[in-house]
């Protein structure tokens, strides 16, 4: 008798041996799972063991069997809770479990029973982290009882099997949290880098799907009265939804009542479901989503949604990841914003600047410079008046006569610099041709801007032009400058390079720093080149939002396109 115990002994600490370097080495679950069932079979005698995963109802799924019949019940077979019978009893209880004979079975056990014809049953549970988990299950043959140990014997494999899922877990967990934040990281690169909302939301809606395992995301925005618009989508099926449709509101739905709530919503079945959203979502075969709100600024903005065509619920835990995803989100959305008010803050201020010069430039011109016409011709006539003997006063009054128009031509010229009114009158093209004639530098000008751009857009391009040229006479000592002007697919180009000595940087405060400033203002950017020794290029490109035509330079067909040098 001691013999046979000590032989049994043995036998069970080679079995928990094999089962528990499987463990240590990490092997996969359902490789402990069908070492377990295979094991605790062959060490209790019996014919037939399993080990199953409850379900939140209570149903089990099987995901090991063993027989030494060759009869086993085929791992995924599912069971209904219900009934007297190991499965349901461990399920309520949360402890071991033991039937003598399958007469005394009702319930989800009866059908592998029928197939297998067992005598009697044991079921120990599976706890993982304090919760229960599943059972694992030995039968006997017909009139064969289970050693009356069977519960003792079998509770060390389950605490293997739990050893191995706690494992699992922890590591399916730190690989999650290493691809969370990977796809995170990438989101927030874009974020950080000023990328544009669309680039960021087709980033969130790819990154948060392939994580989640799902089979469609979307991103949202609503409108005021709950519509949502799909501002970015990804499938892994290749049947996206197109970007920009929209989902009238109503129903329920997630978008629905993510908008009506502020919160995350999740519908586990397409059962019960309603509205434009499922209409959509059927098509797709749609079969149970998450939504979770985009807040900026305090406001509900959208939604971002990961959606499954398995009829299984998404995974515990997919609103707190996709989060971290809307917080990403939010934040592009609240950059974006805040650069918008500021360019338009700041094509606020240029305007205004702009209109101040005009009028100022106009001043001058209606008060100043007529005045100061009116007197030199006073002038005149009183010099042409004066006495013939009076030559030393005609020679007073001549000079005065020369200083007042000298005045004049200064004043003159510092109301063009204020605005120039040939650009107003005439159009960006002949206001550079004027600008070009006027240069210290010889220019080749090369103009490709039919009919009018709006005001700001050629006051923008004017100035570069401007004071590109004078930075080339001025400080780069050229001998030439090019200046070339084109409008091509909604975009104005300005480019003016200078063969003079370079070296000029944007960040030093200089003109330039106040040219890239209104450049990017309208929308645009400003490029500079400018290699010690290698000339300079200026290259900017601005927006074109809005066209006036006019018949402005037609007297001088073709002359836009003509490369010319003109001299000052």
């Amino acid at each position: 008798m001691v013999t046979r115990l000590s032989d049994r002994f043995a036998e069970e600490l080679a079995a928990l041996r094999r089962v528990a370097t499987l463990v240590a080495r990490a092997a996969p679950p359902e490789e402990v799972f069908a070492a377990v069932a295979e094991e605790a079979g062959r060490l209790l005698g019996a014919h037939h063991s399993w080990m199953t995963r409850y379900d939140p109802d209570g149903a089990a799924k099987l995901v090991a069997t063993w027989s030494s019949t060759g009869a086993a019940v085929p791992a995924g077979t599912r069971l209904r809770p219900g009934g007297r019978n190991v499965y349901t009893l461990v399920f309520e209880t949360g402890r071991p479990v033991r039937i003598d004979g399958s007469t005394d079975a009702t319930g989800l056990v009866v059908d592998p029973a029928c197939e297998v014809a067992y005598g009697a049953a044991v079921g120990v549970p599976v706890s993982v982290d304090g919760r229960l988990w599943g059972v694992m299950v030995v039968a006997s043959p017909q009139g064969e009882p289970l050693p009356v140990d069977s519960e003792a014997w079998l509770a060390g494999f389950t605490e293997l099997v739990a050893t191995a899922i706690a494992s699992s877990r922890a590591r399916v967990e730190l690989r999650w949290f290493a691809e969370e934040q990977a796809a995170l990281r990438r989101v927030a690169t874009l974020v950080a880098r000023a990328a544009p909302p669309e680039e960021v939301f087709a980033a969130v809606a790819e990154e948060a799907g392939r994580l989640l395992g799902a089979h469609h995301s979307w991103m949202t925005r609503y409108d005021p009265d709950g519509a949502a618009k799909l501002v970015a989508t990804w499938s892994s099926t290749g049947a996206a939804v197109p970007a920009g449709t929209r989902l009238r509101p109503g129903g329920r739905n997630v978008y629905t009542l993510v908008f009506e709530t502020g919160r995350p919503a999740r519908i586990d079945g397409s059962t019960g479901t309603s509205g434009p959203d499922c209409e959509v979502a059927s098509e797709l075969g749609v079969r149970a989503a998450v939504g979770v709100p985009v807040s900026a600024a305090g406001r509900l903005w959208g939604a971002v949604v990961v959606s499954s065509t398995q009829g299984e619920p998404l995974p515990e835990g997919t609103e707190a990841r996709l989060a971290g995803f809307t917080e990403l989100a939010a934040t592009a959305i609240a950059n974006a914003e805040a650069q918008a008010e500021l360019a338009a803050s700041r094509a606020r201020l240029m305007a205004t600047a702009d209109a101040t010069r005009r009028r100022i430039e106009r001043d001058l011109h209606d008060g100043a410079q007529q005045h100061l016409v009116s007197l030199a011709l006073q002038l005149r006539a009183v010099q042409r008046a004066a006495p013939s003997g009076a030559g030393e006063l005609v020679r007073q009054l001549d000079g005065l006569a020369t200083a007042l128009i000298e005045v004049l031509e200064e004043l003159r010229e510092i109301a063009h610099g204020l605005h120039p009114a040939k650009l107003a009158e005439r159009g960006l093209r002949n206001a550079l041709k004027a600008l070009a004639r006027r240069s210290a530098v010889p220019v080749r000008l090369d103009v490709r801007v039919e009919g009018r751009l709006a005001e700001p857009v050629e006051t923008t391009a004017y100035y570069v032009v401007a004071e590109a040229l004078t930075n080339a006479a001025k400080h780069a000592h050229a001998t030439v400058a090019e200046v070339r002007v084109a409008v091509g697919e909604g975009v104005l180009h300005v480019r003016v390079r200078d063969d003079g000595s370079g070296g000029a940087d944007v960040t030093r405060g200089s003109g330039l720093t106040g040219l890239k400033d209104r450049a990017e203002a309208l929308g645009g950017r400003l490029a500079l080149h400018s290699p010690p020794g290698e000339g300079t290029t200026v290259q900017v490109q601005l927006p074109v939002e809005q066209a006036r035509p006019t018949a402005v330079g037609a007297a001088d067909p073709g002359a836009a396109h003509c490369p010319q040098a003109v001299p000052r």
